[in-house]
């Protein structure tokens, strides 16, 4: 399985978790937390443990705070940007 369609997967999984926010938005998290996870797990110094690896951790993590991502934004200005939904309509 490569990381696009790991990608896609998490992202449909935010989005049902997750009705506050779009699908696009869900998206654009999933690849926030991606990266973010994968650049931080190389500069800590740990070896690459592939894309399964990181799936697996983003859905634990969508499991947990899924529901109250947008909540997160809200509170922490480097994010609140990600989640500006007056352009784009939410999840039905």
């Amino acid at each position: 399985m490569n990381a696009n369609h790991s990608i896609e997967q998490l992202t449909q999984i935010l989005a049902e978790k997750n009705p506050n926010i779009s699908v696009n938005k869900a998206r654009t998290w999933i690849e926030l937390l991606w990266s973010d996870f994968e650049s931080t797990y190389a500069k800590a110094g740990y070896d690459y443990r592939g894309a399964e690896y990181t799936e697996k951790i983003i859905q634990q993590w969508i499991a947990s705070y899924g529901d109250k991502i947008h909540e997160f934004a809200g509170r922490n200005p480097k994010y609140a940007h990600l989640l500006d939904e007056s352009d784009e309509e939410k999840l039905q």
